[in-house]
C-alpha cells in the first residue's frame, strides 16, 4: 500500500481547462478550434461519441427532464452555445474562452472533413432542408464527402420510424452524424441510438442545417458576440419562440443566481485544498480530501488530479472533511465519474460533509452519484450494482416480474427479450393480465419507454393487459414527457 502526496501525470498530453458545472451540467472548457480537434480525435478513435451543443433552453428543460439531465451529464463533449452561459462561467470564476455554438463549430468541422476525407451524414429538420444542406455544402466545399442525407417525416419521438432510419445511416457508413430534432428529441434519439450505429461521432446541431441550406439567417456577428442573437431569432419566429424565450429567462436567472450566491467563493475565507493524500491498493485507489475542493485546490495539485481523472482503478473518495465544493469542482467529480463509467469503474463519494451534500442537491446531481458511509458498505453496494440483473423472473407459482436498477439504450433490447421469456414460462396470467413491479427500478430513458410500449402492444395482440406498477418519481418523468403517462395507469376493468 502506498501513501503519498501527489503524483507526476503519466503521459505528456497537454493540460486542459477545467470544466465548469451550470445548473449541473459540466460544461467543456473549450475553444471553437480545440472542440473541432476533440471531435477529429474522437473520429480517429472509431468509437462511437455523443456531442452536445447546449444553450440555455437545455438548461432549462433539464431542470424538470431527468433524462435530459443524464444526456447532459454523460455526453462526451459538451459545448457552450450560449452568450449568457458564457456571462455565468465568468461570474462564477472559471470563465469558459469563447461561445463554441454548433452553428460555428458545425462549419469549422465540415471544412476539416473536407480536408481529411471524413463522410459526413445530415439527419432531420424539416422537409428537404437536409437535401438543400448536402447542395449548398457540396457547392462550398467540393471535396467534402456527403456520405447522406435524409429529412424524415415529422413525428413524436417514439413514433418515428426507427429501423428506417437507423438503415439509411448504417448502409452511409458516416464519420460524422449532424442530427436536427431540436432539444430534446435529438438529444433523446442519439441516447436511444449512437451506440447501436457505431458512428465515432453524432452531434445535435438543431436549427445548423436550416442556416446551412439558406432556410433561416444567423445574427449579425455583433449580435452574436453581445448575446443578442435571441433578438434576431425571435423577431424572424415570434409566434414559435416569444413562449420559449421568456420561459427560460423566468426559470434561468433565478437558478444561475441561486447558484451565484451558493458557489461563487468560499463563504469563511478557507484557504484551498489543505491536504490531499492517496491511499492505494492493486484495485482501488482511495482519496482524502480537507478544506475547499474548486478550482484553485485543483490549480494547486494539478499533477495530482491530472493523473487521477486519468486512472482506470475504482476511486473511494472521502469528502468528510470538505468544507467547500464550488462549481469547477462539481464539474470535476461528474467528469471524473463518467471517466470511470467509460472505464467499467465506479467513483464513490465516501461521508461526504453536510456542505458537498448541500452543493450537490443545489446541483440536482445527488442522486448521479454512488454515496456511502464506509468503505464496506461501498464495496457491497458496487458489487450489487454490478451483479444485478434488471429483469427478475416470478417466485415459483406467481405471475409477476420485476424490473429492478435501471433500463436504458444499453440493456432495453435484453430487457425486452428477458421479459418476453418469463413471461412464456410462467404461462397465461390470471384475470388475462400481466404485472410487472417498477418498485426496484431507478431510472428509465426513451428506449426503454419504447419497450414498455412494445409490451402494451405484444399484450393487446394477445388480447391481454400489461400493467406496470409502482413506478419512482424519476421514471414518472420519463414516461410523461414521452406522453406515455397512461402506462402507469390502472386499467379499467
Amino acid at each position: 500500500m502506498l501513501i503519498a502526496p501527489s503524483f507526476a501525470p503519466t503521459d505528456s498530453r497537454p493540460r486542459q481547462a477545467w470544466p465548469i458545472g451550470l445548473l449541473g451540467v459540466p460544461f467543456d472548457n473549450v475553444t471553437k478550434a480545440e472542440a473541432v480537434a476533440r471531435i477529429e480525435a474522437m473520429i480517429a478513435s472509431r468509437r462511437p461519441h455523443h456531442v452536445v451543443t447546449a444553450n440555455v433552453d437545455f438548461l432549462v428543460q433539464a431542470q424538470r427532464d431527468v433524462e435530459l439531465r443524464r444526456i447532459l451529464l454523460e455526453a462526451d463533449l459538451v459545448l457552450c452555445d450560449g452568450t449568457p452561459l458564457l456571462w455565468a462561467s465568468r461570474w462564477l470564476g472559471n470563465p469558459l474562452p469563447e461561445r463554441a455554438a454548433g452553428s460555428d463549430v458545425v462549419p469549422l468541422l465540415i471544412r476539416a472533413a473536407a480536408e481529411s476525407g471524413h463522410r459526413i451524414f445530415l439527419l432531420g429538420a424539416g422537409a428537404n432542408v437536409a437535401a438543400e444542406a448536402a447542395e449548398s455544402l457540396e457547392k462550398q466545399h467540393p471535396a467534402l464527402t456527403i456520405a447522406g442525407h435524409y429529412s424524415p417525416p415529422f413525428r413524436d419521438l417514439l413514433e418515428m420510424d426507427f429501423p428506417e432510419i437507423v438503415r439509411r445511416v448504417s448502409t452511409a457508413r458516416p464519420d460524422v452524424l449532424l442530427v436536427s430534432f431540436g432539444c430534446p428529441k435529438q438529444e433523446k434519439w442519439i441516447a436511444m441510438h449512437y451506440r447501436l450505429l457505431g458512428v465515432p461521432v453524432v452531434i445535435g446541431v438543431g436549427a445548423t442545417l436550416d442556416f446551412i441550406a439558406g432556410r433561416a439567417k444567423r445574427a449579425p456577428a455583433f449580435m452574436q458576440r453581445t448575446g443578442m442573437e435571441c433578438v434576431y431569432r425571435l423577431a424572424q419566429e415570434p409566434r414559435r419562440l416569444a413562449r420559449r424565450y421568456a420561459g427560460d429567462l423566468i426559470r434561468f436567472v433565478p437558478s444561475i443566481a441561486l447558484q451565484l450566491w451558493n458557489l461563487r467563493v468560499p463563504h469563511r475565507g478557507t484557504p484551498a485544498v489543505e491536504a490531499v493524500t492517496l491511499v492505494r491498493s492493486p484495485d482501488l485507489r482511495e482519496i482524502r480530501l480537507a478544506g475547499d475542493f474548486g478550482a484553485a485546490a485543483l490549480n494547486r495539485e494539478r499533477s495530482f488530479f491530472d493523473e487521477a481523472l486519468q486512472s482506470s482503478e475504482d476511486c473511494l473518495l472521502d469528502l468528510s472533511q470538505v468544507r467547500f465544493l464550488d462549481s469547477t469542482g462539481v464539474a470535476v467529480l461528474a467528469q471524473w465519474r463518467k471517466r470511470l463509467q467509460a472505464r467499467g469503474k465506479r467513483l464513490r463519494l465516501l461521508n461526504p460533509s453536510a456542505e458537498v451534500r448541500r452543493t450537490l442537491k443545489l446541483m440536482r446531481l445527488t442522486e448521479h452519484f454512488l454515496i456511502v458511509t464506509q468503505s464496506a458498505e461501498g464495496s457491497s453496494r458496487v458489487e450489487s450494482l454490478q451483479s444485478s440483473q434488471p429483469v427478475v423472473p416470478p417466485y415459483p407459482g406467481g405471475h409477476t416480474l420485476a424490473w429492478q436498477g435501471e433500463v436504458t439504450a444499453a440493456n432495453a433490447e435484453a430487457v425486452w427479450g428477458l421479459t418476453l421469456r418469463h413471461l412464456a414460462a410462467v404461462g397465461p396470467p390470471p384475470r388475462q393480465t400481466f404485472i410487472i413491479d417498477l418498485s426496484r427500478l431507478r431510472f428509465i430513458d426513451s428506449a426503454g419507454a419504447e419497450v414498455m410500449r412494445r409490451l402494451r402492444a405484444w399484450a393487446r395482440d394477445l388480447k391481454k393487459e400489461m400493467r406496470f406498477l409502482g413506478s419512482q418519481p424519476d421514471v414518472r418523468n420519463v414516461l410523461r414527457l414521452a406522453k406515455l403517462g397512461e402506462l402507469l395507469e390502472t386499467p379499467r376493468p
